[in-house]
């Protein structure tokens, strides 16, 4: 703009006012950003609602637990629940998935929801009144069954989302399919399960949907927190199974033979440098590490082979291809060069995909996890090494996955007892947390709020 040049004076003393409209937010966007940062008083109502049952749930699932692609009981219980809410009830779905779809009366957008059910070969240590006592036989050992990562919460807490959207169903608009998986933690040995499985069977066959949401409770954090993030959040996970095959000799001859536990040994070590040496760590992080390694049976005689189990986990696709390949080529040539063999299964089968957020969704989504826990209560994690076949979904769909906070005050989180360990231990507040944090998304999702 060009400014008349008999009127500097006039012009000048308006400055200040003319930069305080320019600058000004315009009022229309003030309205929809307040709209985005207050708690939807619909979600504070159906949640205390609700609360009581979802903490019955949770506890029921919690004495109930079932190992990945054998929740009999739990889908039961679930879809039970489902068909008492007057919902249309779909089973059957990779093993024992369950689905449901909210009818909204308004048109709108389609939303999918998910938690997970299946439990851990964990035996339980927290000593709750209502622990579980299960006990199974898992890779051949007997042992305790426990919800030692959280799914039991996230089960009770989408049951009670579902109860609070049938209960607005009149004023909702578009539609809320809600998914109930099974297999999370990886279906057993020669069985497919779990997120994959669930699409290949036609989870979202006549439904596709607009947006996806999941949440995991995380003993990270402290409960009342929610941390999230856009684009890849959780890693790709790989499992392997090296075999280092030698020839059997007696301990006291080790020239008679080929010593696969010494060529085992040195693989484990020069293993590391596929990260340390050959990876761009400074790109994104990686992780090999070694869980197992089986050989021999008695004090004095080198044995044939020796077999080593592991995982990878990366968070760049190409990276991910190049530490297989690396981590063949050590093992092959470590091997040779003790006079041994190596059969490398890198990877030994499917894994699960980096678990990345939309960033477009996430960010607009952000302001829906402040309202309901307050701005300084939401946080950026840092890149999680732990795994989730949430992954999958996300690959179809633009989705969003959230992190609530499941330690209690007094407990520091970083010394916590971690998911999957006996001791893990869900304060429940963050059960209400995360109920209210996954109705705000979904409400503000399906009205348009941006």
């Amino acid at each position: 703009m060009r400014l008349p040049n008999d009127r500097p004076t006039q012009i000048l003393s308006l400055l200040p006012a003319l930069l305080a409209i320019a600058l000004a937010p315009d009022a229309s966007a003030q309205t929809a950003q307040a709209a985005t940062t207050q708690q939807r008083p619909e979600v504070a109502a159906q949640a205390g609602r609700v609360a009581a049952e979802v903490v019955e749930l949770r506890r029921w699932f919690h004495q109930h637990p079932e190992l990945s692609n054998r929740e009999e009981q739990t889908s039961a219980r679930v879809a039970e629940h489902l068909r008492a809410l007057g919902l249309e009830v779909r089973t059957g779905i990779a093993h024992h998935g369950v689905t449901a779809v909210v009818e909204g009366a308004l048109p709108g957008p389609k939303v999918a929801l998910r938690a997970d059910m299946d439990a851990l070969p964990v035996t339980e240590q927290t000593g709750l009144p209502f622990a579980s006592t299960a006990t199974t036989t898992f890779n051949g050992q007997q042992t305790g069954v426990m919800h030692a990562c959280g799914h039991d919460a996230h089960t009770a807490i989408l049951l009670g989302v579902a109860d609070a959207l049938v209960a607005m169903r009149d004023d909702l608009p578009g539609q809320v399919m809600l998914v109930f998986q099974p297999a999370e933690e990886g279906a057993p040995a020669g069985e497919e399960g779990g997120a994959s499985l669930m699409i290949e069977d036609g989870l979202f066959a006549g439904f596709e949907p607009d947006a996806m949401f999941g949440l995991h409770v995380f003993s990270s954090l402290p409960v009342g927190t929610i941390g999230v993030r856009g684009g890849p959040l959780m890693a790709a996970s790989d499992k392997f199974t090296i075999t280092v095959q030698g020839v059997q000799t007696h301990g006291s001859r080790p020239w008679g033979g080929v010593d696969p536990i010494v060529a085992a040994a040195d693989l484990v070590g020069t293993a590391q440098t596929v990260v340390s040496r050959r990876s761009d760590i400074a790109k994104q992080p990686a992780v090999v590490s070694f869980g197992a390694i089986h050989g021999g049976i008695r004090y004095n005689i080198i044995p044939d082979s020796v077999e080593l189990v592991g995982t990878i986990r990366t968070f760049d696709e190409d990276m991910r291809t190049r530490i297989h390949a690396d981590l063949r080529n050590v093992a092959e040539q470590v091997a040779a060069a003790h006079g041994a063999t190596a059969d490398a299964q890198v990877p030994d089968s499917t894994g699960n995909p980096v678990t990345v957020n939309d960033p477009a969704l996430t960010a607009k989504m952000l302001p829906s996890l402040q309202a309901v826990a307050g701005a300084e209560h939401v946080i950026e994690p840092p890149l999680q090494m732990g795994a989730e076949d949430f992954a999958y979904y996300a690959r179809e769909v633009p989705s969003m996955f959230f992190f609530v906070g499941a330690t209690s005050p007094g407990i520091d989180p970083a010394t916590a007892p971690g998911n999957h360990s006996p001791k893990f231990l869900l304060d429940e507040a963050s059960l209400d947390l995360g109920l209210r944090a996954m109705l705000q998304v979904t409400l503000d999702y399906l009205h348009g709020v941006e």
